[in-house]
């Protein structure tokens, strides 16, 4: 049921996204909604897409204009919590394809982009910049410039936040398949991303990697090569927590943990 809410929720995207773009880009942003299919990274490199990023943005501003109205005018608890698990699926769908849209944009140390492919962009710069443009309201600076546990603690309390230290990786990536599908925020031994766990179990890794190739990528579990040497690495649901996402349907802000 739920995958089939997930294609269903996708199509609306799309059909969203249609009203701000040509039609010939209308299939661009359907290929955002989805994974890429390796035969398809070994074609052709992905290259940063600023257009659909943009129609993404605004459609997902629409989603939560709408969700809020509804949450709002919503009679009881029970209908609320109705109204959360929409808005999570609509965040679940669209967040990976804005983060798509950053393929292919250099890795750099020092990089605030500001949008994809525009110049380089650190991995909390990555995280920030993805969270704040999906509709969080957070300062895209001071988040960036945390330590990945802090980025987390904006967002969700200190239980919800898994650490696990020294973990081989094929027992850390056999849980993680087995986890609530979502999105989750990782932090790593100097680095950040996120983790997106499908219905299906399968993950993809997806951050600015400031290893080979040195910009932004979505990894397989086989070819997350960072999450896989990291000794120290601590997950965050961020769209489990129903908190997280009344806050963001409501345009509150997130102060920054550490800050």
């Amino acid at each position: 049921m739920r995958t089939v809410l997930l294609v269903l929720v996708a199509a609306t995207l799309l059909a969203a996204a249609a009203v701000f773009l040509a039609p010939d880009r209308v299939e661009q942003v359907f290929d955002r909604l989805l994974p890429p299919a390796p035969e398809e990274i070994a074609e052709s490199p992905p290259a940063p897409d600023s257009e659909t990023y943009e129609a993404l943005k605004e459609s997902l501003a629409h989603w939560r204009e709408r969700l809020a109205a509804d949450y709002h005018a919503a009679p009881g608890g029970a209908e609320r919590r109705v109204v959360l698990d929409d808005a999570r699926t609509v965040l679940e769908t669209t967040l990976p394809a804005m983060m798509r849209c950053w393929l292919g944009t250099p890795w750099d140390f020092n990089g605030i982009a500001s949008g994809p492919g525009e110049e380089g962009i650190a991995c909390g710069y990555f995280v920030s910049t993805v969270l704040r443009d999906a509709g969080f309201r957070v300062h895209r600076y001071h988040l960036a410039q945390q330590p990945s546990g802090n980025i987390m603690r904006t967002f969700l309390p200190r239980a919800s936040c898994k650490l696990t230290v020294g973990m081989d990786y094929d027992e850390f990536a056999d849980a993680l398949e087995a986890s609530d599908p979502g999105i989750y925020i990782v932090g790593l031994d100097t680095h950040v991303g996120f983790l997106v766990v499908g219905g299906d179990g399968v993950f993809r890794f997806i951050h600015s990697s400031g290893s080979r190739p040195w910009a932004v990528v979505d990894e397989p579990r086989e070819d997350a090569r960072v999450l896989a040497a990291s000794n120290w690495r601590m997950l965050g649901h961020l769209t489990a927590d129903r908190e997280v996402v009344r806050k963001w349907l409501a345009g509150k802000v997130f102060p920054v943990h550490g800050r």
